[in-house]
């Protein structure tokens, strides 16, 4: 039997991308829309490791080592990254006030504009996928996101 007879029942029938697959596409979606409207709004262009550490920091600051972990990444990686978001002027590199032997990031004055012109954006992608799907279908999507999905299933039921 060749890979072409094993699956009849498909046979005549398009390919539809599993939920995970099509949930990446729509992150992608959303992502290259903000990048290339943070852009022209003349931010700097932020590759998507810096964009994803840039929203891991807390609000207090968070040292680097912490950071790699979040992201799953080396230390030598984060303080690439790190020296790429300093260079734009986002974050701030100091000595850790509880122990003068760490380091610990925060965001920089500038990256509050950042983050409020991303909002801004995204408020505006939001209202375009509204224009293109309707407002029930993003209305129904808001919410199964915010839906409690309880802990990844590890073993199957």
């Amino acid at each position: 039997m060749n890979g072409d007879d094993a699956l009849p029942e498909l046979a005549g029938r398009r390919h539809v991308p599993s939920m995970p697959a099509q949930l990446l596409g729509a992150a992608e979606w959303f992502n290259d829309a903000l990048i290339a409207r943070m852009e022209q709004a003349g931010w700097p262009l932020l590759s998507r490791s810096q964009s994803l550490l840039f929203v891991r920091i807390d609000d207090d600051g968070t040292r680097p080592a912490e950071l790699a972990r979040r992201l799953g990444i080396t230390r030598q990686s984060m303080q690439e990254l790190l020296a790429k978001l300093r260079d734009h002027g986002l974050v701030t590199v100091d000595v850790d006030p509880t122990d003068g032997r760490a380091t610990i990031v925060r965001l920089a004055p500038r990256a509050q504009l950042f983050g409020r012109d991303a909002a801004m954006i995204s408020a505006s992608i939001e209202a375009e996928l509204v224009v293109r799907i309707g407002d029930d279908a993003v209305a129904a999507l808001r919410a199964a996101l915010a839906s409690d999905w309880g802990n990844p299933p590890v073993t199957a039921s």
